[in-house]
């Protein structure tokens, strides 16, 4: 069966509900501990707010599925790819850099490159899309499959084989740690509060196992193409879905779920839930045509790059500006006004709410005047 035009749609949707639920759980406010649900796992384990990230790259995969097919030759194909993934990678290279100045007790300071961290969000889906890309392009469906167990499987071998002794899945002792300093230097990672230890989320190694879930989301667009907006659909992919998980659930009983050392576990326990999570888009937008909500989440879907870079840099500058001496605007408005009316964790809760509908309003107005910001 030929599809529609709403398949892009419904791919923007679940995009669109993937940037929505990041910019909630990347701006918690302050003053408070963050409500439990918006914050990651303090290493092993699951929270929804590990699902995020991982859901775009599956995203990332399922709309390659759809533009694979316009590459009209190799040659172009190797261009169009690669320069996305330089702009994108470099995106999040100035994203960490900017403001590109800090304050001291005197003023203003340059922050050196030296001190600027090389990986992150932006360069870590710059890296996925492209060696994805290459992965299922240039390779038979039996070959990606054979590729993307082989790098699950690497990934964990390699942990085991070259971590600390003992302390294979541990943040300082595992072989992602230790690579990410030997090739970029403690001073090039991401250190959490600006302390002492080096340790980048989004490392070297572990963008391995990220590929998968770009491939997960590609293997998932070309099935929904061939088998169409049909109940056979949903029920396959809800039940690949389940498979998933509970292999990932095993597998997790001798290698760890993390989302801070992205393990296989973790990449099937997210593809999993991600192929539940659309099948049911599917049902409820492809089958049962239920529309109600879904132009909110459109908005956050046409232009994900824009708003998302907006939703960070917007942070990083109310952060930086200062209402009095050692007190961020950020955290003024979350002491004087958040706080005193919403107590604790709801005060965080709603401050990120706020902050993701302002996003949300630039979005609203970018896609009224039919602005797109495409790579």
């Amino acid at each position: 069966m030929a599809l529609s035009n709403n398949r892009f749609i419904t791919l923007d949707i679940f995009r669109g509900m993937t940037i929505c639920f990041m910019i909630i759980v990347n701006a918690p406010g302050s003053g408070a501990l963050q409500w439990a649900p918006l914050d990651h796992a303090a290493w092993f384990g699951f929270t929804p707010t590990d699902l995020v990230f991982p859901s775009f790259l599956f995203a990332v995969g399922n709309a390659l599925s759809f533009s694979k097919a316009k590459f009209e030759s190799n040659g172009a194909f190797l261009r169009k790819i690669g320069k996305r993934a330089v702009i994108i990678f470099l995106l999040g290279y100035l994203m960490y850099w900017f403001p590109f100045v800090h304050r001291e007790a005197e003023g203003w300071a340059f922050n050196p490159l030296a001190n600027t961290r090389i990986m992150g969000v932006l360069q870590r889906i710059a890296l996925c899309y492209l060696f994805g890309s290459l992965i299922v392009h240039y390779c038979s469906k039996k070959a990606i499959l054979i590729i993307s167990a082989a790098l699950l499987l690497g990934y964990w071998v390699f942990l085991l084989l070259f971590g600390e002794p003992g302390k294979e899945f541990t943040m300082l002792g595992n072989a992602g740690t230790r690579l990410d300093i030997l090739i970029m230097g403690n001073a090039h990672l991401y250190h959490d509060k600006g302390g002492p230890i080096a340790f980048d989320p989004e490392g070297l190694l572990s963008t391995l196992t990220g590929i998968v879930n770009v491939i997960g989301g590609y293997l998932a667009g070309v099935y929904i193409q061939q088998k169409g907006r049909r109940y056979e659909t949903v029920a396959k992919l809800l039940m690949a879905g389940a498979v998933l998980i509970g292999v990932a659930l095993f597998w997790g009983q001798f290698f760890p779920i993390a989302k801070k050392l992205w393990t296989s576990s973790f990449t099937l326990l997210t593809i999993g839930i991600d192929l539940v999570i659309i099948g049911i888009l599917i049902y409820a937008i492809e089958i049962k045509n239920v529309k109600r909500g879904t132009n909110f989440f459109l908005v956050f879907g046409r232009n994900s790059l824009a708003i998302y870079l907006l939703s960070e840099l917007l942070l990083t500058v109310l952060s930086t500006v200062w209402v009095k001496p050692n007190l961020s605007f950020y955290d003024w408005i979350n002491q004087v006004f958040y706080q005193p009316l919403f107590p604790g964790a709801l005060g965080t809760l709603v401050f990120a709410l706020c902050y993701m509908t302002l996003c949300w309003f630039v979005g609203y107005v970018m896609d009224k005047r039919k602005i797109y910001v495409k790579i």
